[in-house]
């Protein structure tokens, strides 16, 4: 979900795009304007009241976990992923679904994996984790479930999956399944900890996936390919429109802000394409601009006069816009 200004209204726009391991390039698929989540108001502290027994009541029953009911952004969420998979079809196979910390909780986990896919998100950096109990069962009771809790400053060294110095910054990725109290399932946690060698101050991210099996240098390298797309935004707002129309209705802001998008998909598949490799956006707009400019400007005259060759008028053109030298376009 990025956030962006127009004049001195603020815009919520819920995207999903799909992301490309192999090129690391973010390609827009739904975007939906949405109202900005409103925060949430304090408690008041009520005082001291009875105190209740101790203990558990009696004939309750243990939560399912599992059965957890969203927000409204959430249900949102849900509803537009569904949408975005029965678009794919399929074409292709998607096996994650990578969010910021907003997600990082049970809900989120549910939520996705009701999709059928699996959750790659952020915890918090203190969060309560707990090894799975594997000791002996006590003879009374259901088996235990969690066993010591995660000390941050003490990771047990077994669980190291790297250890790299850059710089005088060592960064340590550490890789455990874990239990969280607040989470219905197992999860495959990474933490990322970097220390500076000359103050020794440290700093960890702790990312987590409900798939147990994913590779650490995996884990990292999918959440990390969420910042592409900042870089979507930055071109539809820069290039395609995205802060300069001026839209009041829900439904024109989305198709407006829908329309910025497709241009970024499209001019990232013309940069595909082997004569147009070379361009950046800005010589892709001056290119099409030219031979528009060209076409309607020949349509004034009585007649085309013999011999004008459209294609090198346009490279003439389009060379007054265009920021890089090219070679001729075919």
């Amino acid at each position: 979900m990025n956030t962006v200004l127009f004049s001195s209204t603020y815009l919520c726009h819920l995207q999903l795009s799909l992301t490309s391991v192999e090129e690391q390039k973010s390609y827009p698929l739904i975007t939906q304007p949405m109202k900005q989540p409103e925060k949430a108001k304090s408690k008041k502290f009520k005082g001291k009241g009875k105190k209740n027994k101790g203990g558990r009541p009696k004939g309750s029953l243990n939560k399912n976990r599992r059965n957890v009911e969203f927000t409204e952004t959430q249900n949102m969420l849900l509803v537009n992923i569904k949408k975005a998979l029965t678009l794919i079809g399929d074409t292709l196979k998607l096996s994650y679904f990578v969010y910021d910390g907003a997600l990082g909780n049970n809900s989120g986990v549910q939520l996705v994996r009701q999709c059928n896919l699996h959750l790659i998100s952020k915890l918090r950096y203190d969060s309560a984790l707990f090894f799975p109990y594997d000791g002996p069962y006590s003879g009374k009771g259901s088996y235990k479930k969690y066993g010591d809790k995660l000390d941050y400053a003490n990771i047990p060294k077994r669980c190291l999956k790297s250890s790299t110095v850059e710089d005088g910054i060592r960064t340590d990725v550490y890789q455990m399944i874990m239990r969280h109290k607040k989470f219905a399932d197992l999860l495959g946690v990474v933490i990322i900890l970097k220390t500076n060698l000359k103050t020794l101050k440290t700093a960890r991210v702790v990312l987590f996936s409900s798939n147990l099996e994913l590779a650490s240098d995996k884990l990292i390298k999918y959440y990390s390919l969420r910042f592409q797309i900042e870089f979507n935004f930055r071109d539809a707002k820069q290039y395609w429109g995205l802060d300069d129309f001026m839209n009041i209705k829900e439904q024109q802001v989305c198709n407006a802000a829908n329309l910025a998008f497709f241009m970024v998909n499209l001019s990232h598949i013309l940069r595909h394409r082997p004569n147009f490799s070379g361009m950046s956006i800005i010589d892709l707009k001056a290119w099409f601009r030219a031979g528009k400019y060209v076409r309607e400007t020949l349509k004034l005259l009585p007649q085309i006069p013999e011999g004008v060759s459209i294609q090198s008028i346009s490279e003439k053109v389009a060379a007054l816009g265009r920021v890089n030298e090219l070679e001729r376009v075919i």
